[in-house]
């Protein structure tokens, strides 16, 4: 596929990374030529330096037969007059312009052909926050994601001592919680994807990514550690974008402090939340986080646009007590680094972001994308179409399809109804499959199987 990346950001540089590995031919655009230069001399793509929204620069980039615009710069008014541009001169087919500003989202109407014709809104912002969110609403999981329009889940846990699964074999799941069908997609032991079969053993440690309908989600995490006590109590660092949408969304139902080093952003912020505490100050000040009673927090989130910070206050509130610590972390090379520490969990927008892009660049009808492990492995729903002579997976048991290696089948919407995959299984026509890989390298195999008629080779 063609695609022209409009900005060599955080996000526009993770997102050509990942497009580039896959064999795309890929085209950044940015004003910046040593960000360009950097991107160049460590990835297989062109660069062309210029506006990203001029004619003559997305001309010179190859628009006229891309088969992509993705607009990421950090002006939402650049991305969406591109998308404009891209349409009405080149015709370009698919168009996903970042838009940060709630000012132009709450009008969807506004973004169609006959409009604004940007076929894709994606909001970095409000990707991390609801992927902050069901961390809190999921005490214990590392990572929560939503497939079939949130009715399947896919979850990452940490296998703790005490856990009834932990020290037995997978199949004794189904003896403990008869009533409960869930399947276990991939077990990482000490870095390494070990495949899981009814006889693996679960041992302390493991990171465990299940799949199951959304209301046994807690029931299945229960095998694996001890459920941990609901959150209640939240302190946010930092109040800008992400940090602000997170309290809003969090005030209903948690006991919510905002701290921001802001002093007109504070004031604002406390005129906005009702139902919030906003203090002024640095959230890295220890005797402000013990006046706060940080000994007493559920969930310490540092969410500033400071990697540096956000690490710093973030092991600050562990040390001084807080049960849980959260950081958001832009530079991919910290993320493995204080993951490893007393931080327990380390955000990457980068991560949270690319899924809602990958999902329009997969062959075939793949209707939701997850990015796993930064960026190693992934999980996807895909829609399965055709018969059995035209498919390679309608009219099939889950055993008779030549998935590659380390990819399974997780779990299966049928209409309204969730399935979880066994080996006998049959997949039907218009099924939308979740599939875990734990190398997704292998993602054009896949793609492949999902292919109809004489568009699989």
């Amino acid at each position: 596929m063609k695609i022209i990346i409009l900005g060599a950001g955080q996000v526009g540089a993770s997102v050509a990374e990942n497009l580039a590995m896959e064999d795309n031919d890929i085209t950044i655009i940015d004003k910046d030529g040593d960000l360009l230069r950097g991107l160049e001399d460590r990835l297989d793509l062109r660069t062309v330096q210029g506006h990203a929204a001029y004619p003559d620069v997305l001309l010179q980039a190859g628009a006229e037969d891309a088969d992509m615009i993705l607009a990421v710069t950090n002006s939402d008014e650049t991305n969406m007059v591109a998308c404009q541009v891209a349409y009405s001169m080149f015709r370009t087919p698919t168009k996903i312009a970042r838009v940060r500003s709630q000012g132009f989202i709450k009008y969807p109407e506004l973004f169609k052909n006959d409009v604004l014709p940007v076929d894709l809104l994606i909001s970095p912002e409000q990707l991390v926050t609801d992927y902050i969110f069901r961390l809190i609403e999921y005490p214990g999981a590392l990572q929560v994601l939503d497939f079939a329009e949130g009715r399947i889940r896919l979850v990452a846990v940490r296998a703790y001592y005490g856990g009834p699964l932990v020290g037995h074999k997978l199949k004794t799941l189904y003896d403990h919680m008869p009533d409960v069908d869930a399947r276990v997609a991939a077990i990482y032991r000490k870095g390494k994807a070990i495949l899981p079969e009814g006889d693996t053993l679960v041992e302390v440690d493991d990171e465990v990514f299940f799949i199951a309908a959304v209301e046994n989600t807690r029931a299945v995490m229960s095998e694996l550690r001890r459920l941990e006590h609901p959150f209640k109590r939240v302190i946010i660092a930092g109040g800008g974008n992400i940090g602000r949408r997170l309290a809003l969304e969090l005030q209903q139902n948690y006991q919510v402090k905002v701290i921001d080093r802001g002093k007109h952003r504070s004031k604002r912020l406390a005129e906005e939340l009702d139902r919030c505490i906003v203090l002024h100050g640095d959230g890295a000040d220890e005797d402000l986080l013990l006046d706060e009673n940080i000994e007493n927090t559920d969930v310490f989130c540092a969410v500033t646009n400071d990697d540096e910070a956000n690490i710093l206050s973030a092991m600050l509130a562990k040390r001084l007590g807080a049960r849980k610590v959260m950081a958001l972390i832009n530079r991919a090379s910290y993320v493995d680094l204080v993951q490893s520490g007393p931080i327990d969990i380390a955000i990457s927008p980068q991560q949270a972001t690319i899924g809602s892009l990958l999902a329009y660049v997969r062959r075939g009808d793949v209707a939701v994308v997850h990015s796993l492990r930064r960026g190693a492995a992934e999980a996807i729903e895909a829609v399965a179409h055709g018969d059995s002579t035209s498919s390679k997976v309608v009219g099939k048991a889950v055993e008779e399809i030549q998935l590659p290696k380390g990819a399974s089948i997780g779990a299966i919407l049928r209409g309204k109804e969730v399935l979880i995959a066994h080996h006998d299984t049959v997949i039907h026509s218009e099924d939308h499959v979740i599939l875990f890989l734990v190398d997704k390298r292998r993602i054009s195999e896949v793609e492949k199987l999902f292919q109809v008629g004489v568009t699989f080779l």
